[in-house]
């Protein structure tokens, strides 16, 4: 087992463990067995799908409900070209890389440096988070209340500590550091003011403009370990 398999693995179980939650609070808030889980099973963004069922539990419409999911899940179109340019998908891997691109399959793949070790990466958080997540719902769903309060259980703070995991190794020089830190503090300022799952968005946002007007190399792509197309064709 390589060590993006490895990686892989241990994140696609902290992050399925948590869909118990999710399972649990979509029947709490007045949907059937079956609307939970088409949810997991067509929506599949974690943040997304508890943003869905956060309106409904507020006395919110569908039609509310589905605009906030909506939002949340914006940031997967900015994954996929990511992805798209890292691992080059082609017929119907396409469109299986486009159904299990989320937070976790992104940044497993992000994280290694050799181009074999980005597709298992990113394959086995992908689809090992889409069976597990699913799978998870149904027990979540099942159980309901006889599970108790998620946090009890340390699955809200599983995923968190994954994810921390994959960017540690990341911090190797000062600016990297300074993009997290800063990124973190727009997070924690954001909570109290904005719903749910909208705080990352603003962080990535903080991200984004911090690279735009960054004074990167002209030649770095999506991805500091991931070569632009034109350089590589240009080597060859």
């Amino acid at each position: 087992m390589t060590p993006a398999t490895k990686i892989g693995a241990s994140i696609a179980v902290a992050t399925g463990l948590y869909a118990i939650s999710y399972g649990a609070l979509g029947v709490a808030a007045g949907l059937n067995l079956w609307q939970v889980m088409a949810l997991s099973l067509l929506m599949f963004t974690g943040g997304s799908q508890f943003a869905f069922i956060g309106v409904i539990a507020g006395g919110g419409s569908p039609g509310a409900a589905f605009g906030a999911a909506t939002l949340l899940g914006v940031r997967n179109a900015v994954y996929g070209m990511q992805i798209k340019a890292m691992l080059r998908p082609h017929g119907l891997k396409k469109l299986l890389a486009a159904q299990v691109t989320i937070d976790e399959s992104t940044a497993t793949a992000a994280g290694q440096s050799d181009p074999a070790e980005q597709k298992r990466g990113f394959w086995v958080a992908g689809i090992g988070v889409y069976v597990l997540w699913n799978i998870f719902t149904v027990a979540g769903a099942l159980l309901g209340d006889a599970l108790g309060d998620p946090k009890a259980w340390g699955l809200d703070g599983a995923a968190v500590a994954a994810f921390l995991g994959l960017l540690w190794p990341r911090l190797k020089s000062a600016e990297p550091v300074a993009i997290a830190t800063v990124c973190a503090l727009a997070t924690v300022l954001a909570i109290p003011l904005v719903p749910p799952g909208v705080p990352i968005l603003v962080a990535a946002l903080v991200a984004g403009v911090w690279g735009y007007f960054g004074r990167g190399p002209a030649t770095e792509g999506l991805e500091p370990d991931v070569e632009p197309r034109t350089t590589r064709e240009n080597s060859e």
